[in-house]
């Protein structure tokens, strides 16, 4: 029993804690730097003001996480973001390919439980920042409203991860809130005030049909006339979610005070919304249905941006401009809304792709003006206009894994922030961040510690590109089909041989196309074009274009569409070796082809994207001379997944149980060898309401073991599913041999392997 006595005055049970690197914001960027740091051996406390981690991502807001893939809808082949979020998207797939946002928030919960280096305080909420001097943080306060503490949180670094910049903005950081002039950095995108200042927030909801007829009585304060919502056609009863991210408001308020009142208008038209839906009349197959979830805090898009010692621009996203201090990379469409959201009458969204990923300067990531401050998630270095693209999750939370390896290497070597930005400095931080799977656009791993740079590398097999079996379903032209295949610079365009079925004599148009920078995947440029007369039936045809290429690149075979003409699908799967449409995909503005009607320092394009599996295979074809860009070299060579070349080793077809020998002259000692698999970096792995065809991606490795010269098994390992994978000795071994033994998982997916790395 607890009795006290009155008093005037108590004061709150305070806890005091100390770190090497603070981290507020636990949403997925704050998750994934916090989570990246802590690997990489330093002390972290993750305040997160909500009772789940993930922020927009997480069951309380229900967006589905994306990145540079963009829904499949853009050009950016082989573009999700690795890492630590790799890492997570497919933990949950493989436990939740339904989409469902609860198990999301466990995913990313035991994500951060399992991580001894983490102190998480969820339902905690930073409110004060103390500092040393003017450019310094020495701490900062949190109250916890679940268990009534106060907590005061003390590190030499600090990371604003928050989404509104809470201690950034108490820091005197630098930061802007809203448009930028065209004239200030001459972007040619830059809103006028007439199309908006800020993007809204979004409030989503659930529906379920509960097979029996449900009422529905709206509250007082939803709108009533639904034509106040000037796209209200466009609603049906089966568009729930984030599928209605249309459902925005707050441009025009402060998207930072005034969140409040702009929740209590976005639950105005949800229910507003709902009640049309219910009760209209328009929609009988509603009649069952009911509301399961609405939302109850917005998810917020733009609020505060903090200025680094570099502001990324429109023409860094367009242009696709190198950086010295490239740390990670962007690629979802320059996306703005119209400031009046729903209510407005311009579309939901101005959407404007670039032809490939984009890099991001780590000089984006630290505060200009406070030494020992971190900038993470969407409010990065960035104008409103290039925010538009980087401010997505999967990008935010992939710049937020350099902020954490950057908080481990400032702390290992007694640096800030913006010291780390040296030339000698950034190499090791791009080493370090390539070394657990952050791909950075431009560079390759060169790791001297690596003893596989120094071992013979030998395979049971290695795949040539010969054939496309014709051996899947056949398939109408009713849009242009293209085959991607790799070739080496220098290489002449070997023989294509493919199998057509007319329904009457016609004509077949095929061109062989690249992209005008050999990264990318837009095929731009024509190289060849032949016109092939077709009699009615099936037959083959012979397409020899006798021109070569003068860098190493993919090439597009492209058949342009004519619905008179079949082709016929191959089942085999190939890692780095796809097909790709030129299709629409309006829920990112892809409408076959990019066009601007005005110079708005964007370019004109085609899309040609990839079918979504189980669909998304291969044109059969017999290809001569064989391609044989597949070697066991390129699991050293620096690039865990295809750019432009495969970059894999790839075992032949009938290998049912390929090897992988490495051999020294030596006696090796070696405790640690990191492996990367195929996990299929085009697949963007949406979290919530899209569904996924598989729990492990196909040309995922999932069971191998390892031996040693003695031929003595080391290890193994069954229903692996993720892209990296550590072998950790307790003792270490000594051999001349490594041979790792990989089995099949598909009969129809050749093995692959990215990349092995040995250490002592």
């Amino acid at each position: 029993m607890i009795k006290q006595d009155a008093t005037d005055h108590r004061q709150l049970h305070i806890e005091s804690y100390q770190a090497d690197l603070v981290v507020v914001g636990g949403g997925l960027s704050g998750t994934c730097c916090a989570i990246t740091a802590a690997r990489a051996g330093i002390q972290v406390i993750l305040v997160q003001d909500r009772p789940v981690l993930g922020g927009n991502s997480s069951s309380e807001v229900r967006l589905w996480v994306l990145g540079a893939t963009s829904h499949m809808g853009n050009n950016n082949r082989w573009a999700r973001e690795g890492g630590v979020i790799d890492e997570i998207l497919l933990e949950n797939t493989y436990r939740n390919p339904e989409g469902n946002p609860v198990i999301f928030d466990t995913v990313l919960l035991e994500k951060v439980m399992l991580e001894p280096n983490i102190r998480l305080l969820l339902n905690t909420a930073v409110f004060d920042v103390t500092k040393s001097n003017s450019r310094t943080i020495s701490s900062v306060k949190a109250f916890c409203s679940q268990n009534g503490t106060l907590y005061e949180l003390s590190a030499p670094l600090f990371c604003d991860a928050s989404g509104d910049g809470v201690i950034a903005f108490g820091a005197g950081a630098a930061f802007r809130m809203g448009a930028e002039s065209t004239t200030e950095f001459g972007e040619k995108f830059a809103p006028s005030t007439e199309y908006g200042e800020l993007l809204g927030h979004s409030i989503y909801f659930y529906t379920k049909d509960t097979g029996k007829q449900v009422r529905f009585v709206p509250p007082a304060y939803a709108l009533q006339d639904i034509t106040q919502i000037p796209r209200y056609r466009r609603f049906t009863a089966k568009e729930q979610g984030c599928q209605l991210w249309w459902l925005e408001y707050g441009g025009r308020l402060d998207t930072v005070h005034d969140t409040e009142t702009i929740k209590w208008e976005l639950w105005k038209v949800v229910y507003g919304v709902w009640h049309y839906i219910k009760n209209s009349g328009n929609f009988p197959e509603a009649d069952t249905m009911t509301l399961e979830w609405v939302g109850t805090i917005p998810g917020k898009r733009e609020s505060r941006r903090f200025e680094g010692d570099y502001m990324i621009c429109q023409q860094d996203i367009v242009e696709q401009r190198t950086h010295y201090d490239a740390v990670a990379f962007g690629g979802w469409s320059i996306d703005l809304h119209p400031a009046d959201g729903v209510f407005s009458e311009k579309p939901g969204c101005n959407q404007w792709h670039s032809k490939g990923i984009y890099q991001i300067p780590y000089r984006c990531l630290y505060s200009r003006n406070i030494t020992n401050l971190f900038i993470a998630g969407r409010i990065i270095s960035a104008t409103h206009v290039a925010f538009g693209s980087t401010r997505v999750m999967g990008t935010s939370a992939y710049g937020a894994q350099v902020v954490g390896m950057a908080a481990a290497l400032c702390h290992k070597s007694q640096l800030l922030p913006h010291q780390l930005a040296a030339v000698d400095h950034i190499k090791v931080l791009q080493n370090e961040l390539q070394k657990v799977g952050q791909y950075i656009p431009g560079f390759k791993l060169k790791d001297p510690k690596d003893l596989v740079q120094n071992a013979q590398i030998s395979a049971s097999s290695e795949f040539i590109l010969t054939e496309l079996p014709a051996d899947g379903e056949w398939f109408v032209l009713h849009d242009s089909a293209a085959q991607l295949i790799p070739l080496r610079a220098g290489t002449a365009i070997p023989e294509i041989v493919t199998w057509v079925n007319a329904s009457t004599d016609t004509e077949l148009v095929v061109e062989l196309r690249c992209s005008g920078k050999a990264t990318n995947h837009t095929p731009e440029i024509i190289l060849s074009r032949q016109n092939i007369h077709l009699q009615s039936g099936r037959q083959s045809i012979h397409v020899n274009f006798n021109v070569s290429v003068e860098e190493d690149i993919y090439v597009f075979i492209c058949f342009l569409k004519n619905s008179q003409i079949e082709m016929c699908y191959s089942n085999v799967r190939i890692s780095g070796v796809l097909s790709a449409f030129n299709k629409t995909n309006p829920a990112v503005s892809n409408y076959g082809k990019q066009q601007p009607v005005e110079d708005l320092g964007v370019d004109a394009f085609e899309f040609w994207c990839p079918d979504r599996r189980p669909n998304g295979k291969n044109i059969a074809m017999q290809i001569s001379p064989g391609i044989a860009l597949f070697s066991v070299a390129n699991v050293r060579n620096g690039i865990t997944r295809p750019t432009n070349q495969p970059n894999a080793w790839i075992a032949d077809l009938t290998d049912e149980r390929p090897t992988l020998s490495l051999e020294w002259p030596d006696i090796q000692t070696i405790r640690k060898i990191e492996l990367s698999f195929d996990t299929d970096f085009d697949h963007p792995l949406e979290t919530v309401l899209m569904h996924h065809p598989e729990t492990i991606m196909p040309f995922c490795v999932q069971n191998f073991s390892l031996c040693n010269d003695r031929n003595e098994r080391l290890y193994e390992k069954q229903g692996n599913y993720q892209t990296r994978h550590t072998i950790q000795f307790a003792t270490p071994i000594h051999t001349r041999q490594l041979k790792l033994h990989l089995q099949k998982s598909h009969q129809m997916v050749a093995v692959s392997l990215m990349e092995i790395r040995c250490y002592q």
